[in-house]
């Protein structure tokens, strides 16, 4: 698995200058996403609907509604 593409403005092209608020989306080989967030499993665990899950190996991350937005025009309709 290899990351093709970043979905989106890179960080600094969003305004983040010091490297330390870098939320960050890519596409990878095998058509899945990756995405970097802060990792609030601890604080959302408990919010998840009763439909939703989580497995140990998966973590809840939160990015930025402004990365999501801006990533938008490069998120694939397939």
């Amino acid at each position: 698995m290899k990351i093709i593409r970043r979905i989106g403005p890179s960080p600094r092209k969003r305004g983040s200058i010091s490297g330390e608020t870098c939320p960050d989306i890519f596409e990878l080989s095998d058509g899945s996403f990756a995405i970097i967030g802060t990792d609030a499993t601890e604080a959302l665990q408990d919010e998840l609907p009763a439909d939703a899950a989580r497995a140990d190996h998966e973590r809840i991350v939160v990015i930025s509604r402004e990365t999501l937005i801006r990533a938008k025009a490069d998120i694939p309709d397939r």
